[in-house]
């Protein structure tokens, strides 16, 4: 039986290279969706994956990501939906964007973080079904679980990630898909370099790829629907 398959939105750097790196660990070939296919760095290039230009803002990209996939594989057996974008986007008025920006950035936001894994996760699911233990994971964030600061653009977007992952694992219980929203806290990756963070303490992409390749390789009968995942003691998470 050929090893399992594994496509990765965003998984040249930080938490998507991680994953790509303890999957294969794992046994899973890679097929890794990136905005700039050249930028595949050594450590990632040394196992072999297949690299398939993808932009999350094309609307025509996941059903190509998907079709090179199977084209090279002739499966699908887990869906990592890693790629996403931040940036702040509060409530109250010109801060920090007036109304005139508003709706381009809030329209990002959506595209990237909900409507790109949407869009995935509906080309991929087919494959995963007939996988009979196909895995959708969504990188979502503490941010989908509870409203800590006033970046609402973000948070709704995470929250609705959330969702997303809910409703794949609602989709494909049936045929053997299982479904994990991960939701970790401060990460050290280039996301975070704006705040002022001890980075060795904070979570590592490392910590990430570990966890993710537990929860996809852990039988039907073992679901993990949800994992929050901190570096500092919160009540409730």
């Amino acid at each position: 039986m050929s090893a399992p398959v594994a496509m990765i939105s965003g998984g040249n750097r930080g938490i998507g290279a991680a994953i790509a790196q303890a999957l294969h660990a794992h046994g899973y070939r890679v097929a890794l969706g990136l905005r700039r296919p050249d930028s595949l760095p050594p450590e990632l290039a040394a196992l072999d994956p297949l690299v398939v230009p993808y932009d999350a803002a094309d609307t025509g990209a996941a059903r190509a990501f998907v079709t090179a996939v199977e084209d090279r594989f002739g499966r699908i057996d887990a869906l990592i939906n890693n790629a996403g974008t931040g940036g702040p986007l509060e409530l109250m008025p010109e801060t920090p964007h007036p109304d005139d920006e508003m709706e381009e950035v809030l329209d990002h936001l959506l595209n990237i973080n909900v409507k790109a894994p949407f869009r995935l996760t509906r080309a991929a699911l087919p494959a995963l079904c007939r996988s009979g233990r196909g895995r959708v994971i969504v990188l979502a964030s503490l941010s989908g679980k509870r409203v800590l600061g006033l970046n609402a653009g973000y948070q709704m977007t995470k929250h609705a990630a959330v969702a997303l992952s809910h409703a794949a694992r609602r989709a494909g219980w049936d045929k053997g898909v299982r479904a994990c929203a991960i939701c970790p806290g401060f990460t050290a990756t280039d996301m975070t370099l704006r705040h002022d963070l001890p980075r060795e303490e904070i979570t590592q992409p490392e910590d990430l790829g570990r966890l993710v390749a537990e929860i996809v390789t852990l039988p039907n009968s073992a679901s993990v629907s949800e994992l929050a995942v901190n570096w500092r003691y919160e009540p409730g998470l």
